[in-house]
C-alpha cells in the first residue's frame, strides 16, 4: 500500500508543483515558487520511493511524510492568523486551504505508512 500511495501521491505533489508556477492560487492553496519547489522535491522522493525504493523504504516514508504533513495542517489552524489562519514560514504562505490539503494528504500517507506490512 505504501509503494502505491508513494506512486500517485507522488505523481500528484510533482504536477501541483508543476502547474503552480502557471496557476498560484491552483484551488484556492497559496503556491508560491519555494512552495512549488517544496512540492516537487517531496513529489521526486515520493516516486523514488514508490517505484525504485524498497518496501519498508516507502513505509518509513510514508510515516514521516505523513506526520510532517499533518503537523504543517494542524499548525497552520492553530498559529495561523485570523480571517485564513494565514501562516507565512519564511517564503512559504499557508491559508486554509493548505491547511486542509496537507491534513489530508498528511493523513492518506501515514495511513499507508500505518497499514503496510513489511514481513
Amino acid at each position: 500500500m505504501a509503494k502505491t500511495i508513494c506512486k500517485v501521491l507522488g505523481v500528484v505533489l510533482l504536477l501541483v508543483g508543476i502547474v503552480g508556477f502557471a496557476n498560484d492560487h491552483l484551488l484556492n492553496a497559496h503556491l508560491t515558487p519555494p512552495h512549488n519547489l517544496v512540492h516537487i522535491v517531496s513529489g521526486v522522493i515520493a516516486l523514488y520511493f514508490g517505484f525504485a525504493g524498497s518496501l519498508s523504504g516507502a513505509k518509513a516514508f510514508s510515516l514521516i511524510f505523513g506526520i510532517v504533513y499533518l503537523a504543517l495542517g494542524i499548525l497552520g489552524l492553530a498559529i495561523g492568523v485570523a480571517p485564513d489562519h494565514t501562516w507565512m514560514v519564511g517564503p512559504l504562505h499557508f491559508g486554509i486551504v493548505d491547511h486542509g490539503i496537507h491534513l489530508l494528504v498528511g493523513v492518506v500517507f501515514l495511513a499507508a505508512g500505518l497499514f503496510t506490512k513489511t514481513s
